[in-house]
C-alpha cells in the first residue's frame, strides 16, 4: 500500500478516536455506573419479590395441603401403609422437607435481622410439625388408633399449620417493609443519576454536532454510494459491484461488500439445493407413513383370525394396528416423544408377531428416564422392519429382535439387534455406502435406511445418525445416536441418573 493510503487511514482513525472519546467515553462511564446500580437494585428487588411470591404460595397452600393429606392418611383414603401405592402428593414428610429446604435457603440468603428471626421461627415450627406427623404415621402403620389420630390432627397438626401460616404472613410483611425501603433508595439514586445524565447529554450533543459536521463529509458520500448498491442487492441484483479507490477503510469495505455478495449468492444456491433435498426426504417420509403392503397383509391376517374364530386375537391386532397408524400420523407432527416412538415399534412388532409367531420373537427395553425426550418420528420402525425382512426372515429357524434405548451423557443411544442371517462384507459396505449418501437410494421399495439417516443428519447434524455392524450368519446391530432434545422433564430425569 502507498504512503498516501497509510496516512489516509491513520487520519480517519484519529478522527474517529477523537469522536469516540468526546462523545462515547463519558456516556459509557456514566451508563456503566448506572447499569451497575440498576443491576444491583434489580437483584435485590427480584430476590425480595421471589421470596414474597414463593412464601405467599406456601401461605395459600401449605396448611390446606398438609391438613388434607394427614386427614386422608388417617381415614385411609390415601394408602400410607403400602409403599407401592404412595404418591408424592400424599407424602406429608416430603411436603415438610420441601418447606424446610425452601425456608432454610431463604435464611442463608438474607441479612435482615427481622427476616432471620421470622425464618428461624418458621423452621422451628416445621421441625415440631414433622415430629407430630411422625407420631400419627406411626399410629397409622400400627393400626387401631383412629380416634387418637383424629385428636392429634385437630389439636397438633392443624394448630401447628395455623401457626406456620401466621408466621409466613409475618415474614411476608417484613419482606414487604424491606421492599419499600429499597424502593425509596432506588428513587433517590435514580433522581441523582438522571440529573448528571442530563448535563452530560447536553455537553455530548453539542460535541457531536460540531464533530459530525466535519467528519461526515469524508465518509458520507462513499457510504451513500454503498447504500445504493446495497438496495440493489437487497432487491435481488447479485451482479452489483462497488468500486472505489480511496485507499482507506472505505475501499476495504467495498471489497468486503463485493465478496459478501458473491458468497451470499453461493450460499443461496446451496440453500436451494438443501431445500430440494429436504422436500424429497419429507415427501418420501409421507409416502411411507402408510405402507399399503403392510396394511393389506395385516388386514388379511385379521380376516383369517376372524374366520378361524380367534376373535380376541383379531381384536388385539386391530388395536395394535390402530395405535401403529395413530402414532405414524401424529397429527402431522414430525417430532414425537421417545415413549411414543417405543410404542410405535412395539405395535409394529406385535402385529408382525401375530403373523410370524413361529419364526420371530422380540424384546423392547428403554430406560425410563428418556421416555419424555423428543425424537424424529419413524426413526426406529424402519430399522426394525429391515431387521425383520432382511435378517430374521432370511434365517432358517426362529429369530429374535431386541430394541433398546438409553442415555449416554447428553446423547440418546438406540440399538436394534437381530440374530438373523446378517450380511457379508460386500453387502455391509454397500449398505453403509447407501446410508452415507455415496450411493443413490432406490426410487422404489421400503422406507429405507438411507432415508432415516438423511432425516437424522438434516435435523440433528452430521455428528449424529446411525452405525451398522453385521456378521454373516450371526446377525446385525444398528445403533442410532441423537442429541437429548427438550423436555424439562427429560433434562431433569437425565440429571437425576
Amino acid at each position: 500500500m502507498s504512503k498516501y493510503g497509510v496516512k489516509k487511514r491513520k487520519r480517519i482513525q484519529t478522527k474517529l478516536m477523537v469522536y469516540v472519546m468526546v462523545c462515547v467515553i463519558p456516556l459509557t462511564l456514566l451508563l456503566g455506573f448506572a447499569l451497575f446500580r440498576m443491576v444491583d437494585y434489580y437483584q435485590k428487588y427480584d430476590r425480595l419479590v421471589r421470596n414474597i411470591t414463593n412464601a405467599n404460595a406456601y401461605n395459600m397452600s401449605f396448611k390446606e395441603s398438609m391438613d388434607e393429606t394427614m386427614y386422608r392418611i388417617i381415614t385411609g383414603s390415601a394408602n400410607w401403609t403400602d409403599p407401592e401405592e404412595k404418591l408424592m402428593s400424599d407424602d406429608p414428610k416430603a411436603l415438610i422437607r420441601s418447606a424446610v429446604e425452601h425456608f432454610e435457603s431463604l435464611r442463608e440468603n438474607t441479612s435482615e435481622a427481622n427476616v432471620e428471626a421470622d425464618l428461624d421461627q418458621l423452621i422451628k415450627l416445621l421441625g415440631i410439625l414433622d415430629e407430630r406427623v411422625d407420631d400419627i404415621l406411626k399410629n397409622v402403620e400400627e393400626g387401631g388408633h383412629y380416634d387418637e389420630n383424629m385428636e392429634l390432627l385437630d389439636f397438633n397438626i392443624r394448630t401447628l399449620t395455623s401457626l406456620i401460616q401466621e408466621d409466613i404472613q409475618v415474614y411476608i410483611r417484613d419482606e414487604a417493609k424491606n421492599m419499600e425501603m429499597l424502593r425509596r433508595e432506588v428513587a433517590a439514586s435514580l433522581l441523582t443519576t438522571t440529573r448528571i445524565l442530563v448535563i452530560l447529554l447536553v455537553i455530548t450533543v453539542i460535541a457531536i454536532i460540531i464533530l459530525s459536521s466535519k467528519l461526515s463529509k469524508s465518509i458520507t458520500e462513499p457510504i451513500t454510494e454503498l447504500v445504493d448498491m446495497t438496495e440493489k442487492f437487497a432487491g435481488g441484483d447479485f451482479s452489483v459491484e462497488y468500486h472505489i479507490e480511496s485507499h482507506d477503510e472505505m475501499e476495504v469495505l467495498a471489497n468486503s461488500f463485493n465478496s459478501m455478495v458473491k458468497e451470499i449468492e453461493t450460499l443461496i444456491n446451496d440453500i436451494h439445493k438443501e431445500q430440494e433435498n429436504a422436500r424429497d426426504a419429507e415427501l418420501r417420509l409421507l409416502q411411507e407413513q402408510i405402507n399399503p403392503h403392510f396394511l393389506y397383509n395385516t388386514l388379511d391376517a385379521i380376516l383369517w383370525m376372524t374366520e378361524a374364530g380367534e376373535n380376541q386375537d383379531a381384536i388385539k391386532m386391530i388395536q395394535e394396528l390402530s395405535n401403529f397408524f395413530r402414532i405414524s400420523l401424529s397429527k402431522g407432527k414430525s417430532e414425537i416423544s421417545v415413549k411414543s416412538e417405543m410404542e410405535h415399534v412395539r405395535s409394529y412388532l406385535e402385529i408382525q408377531h401375530y403373523r410370524y409367531r413361529d419364526i420371530m420373537d422380540y424384546d423392547i427395553s428403554f430406560d425410563e428416564n428418556i421416555l419424555d425426550c423428543r425424537i424424529q418420528k419413524l426413526t426406529l420402525q424402519p430399522i426394525v422392519e429391515n431387521a425383520l425382512y432382511h435378517g430374521v426372515k432370511n434365517k432358517r429357524g426362529s429369530g429374535h429382535i431386541k430394541v433398546m434405548g438409553r442415555a449416554e451423557g447428553r446423547d440418546l443411544i438406540f440399538t436394534v439387534e437381530d440374530d438373523g442371517i446378517g450380511m457379508k462384507e460386500d453387502e455391509l459396505e454397500n449398505l453403509r455406502s447407501l446410508i452415507s449418501g455415496d450411493t443413490k437410494p432406490p426410487e422404489e421399495g421400503g422406507f429405507g435406511m438411507a432415508n432415516v439417516e438423511q432425516r437424522l443428519e438434516m435435523h440433528y447434524g452430521r455428528e449424529y445418525g446411525m452405525r451398522v455392524e453385521s456378521e454373516y450368519m450371526k446377525g446385525t446391530t444398528v445403533t442410532v445416536k441423537i442429541p437429548q432434545i427438550n423436555g424439562a422433564s427429560c433434562a431433569v430425569r437425565l440429571q437425576d441418573r
